[in-house]
């Protein structure tokens, strides 16, 4: 059902928690299902140099927020909102069809975070 690459992700999530003086740091949530998810980045020279997530949810929500971090790191501001939701799924090795869900809620981070971004 989940690729070996989603289920490490979950297993050993990276960059989960929380970071101190984030440049920016936004939190969204699926309606639907409940799932929520926190996004915070540190922005040095208009490059994405740290990026912290945390979520609750299903075991994609959780495992794509990590693989997300890992998208982010290194990337330009201005790229982010290049970064769409088959980007997150390639980065976990594909999602099932009843979690792209997971893949969507991280896209919508990243937009928010972009939008933050873009009114300071």
């Amino acid at each position: 059902m989940f690729s070996k690459t989603l289920l490490d992700h979950f297993d050993s999530p990276r960059n989960a928690g929380d970071l101190e003086a984030p440049s920016a740091r936004v939190r969204v949530e699926n309606p639907i299902c409940g799932d929520e998810l926190q996004l915070a980045v540190r922005i040095v020279d208009g490059i994405v140099v740290e990026a912290r997530y945390l979520a609750r949810g299903c075991t994609a929500s959780i495992a794509v927020g990590s693989a997300l971090t890992g998208l982010l790191s290194g990337r330009s501001v201005g790229k982010l909102s290049r970064l769409n939701s088959e980007d997150v799924e390639q980065a976990v090795d594909g999602l099932p069809s009843t979690s792209k869900h997971a893949a969507v809620l991280a896209v919508d981070a990243v937009r928010a975070l972009a939008a933050e971004l873009a009114a300071r």
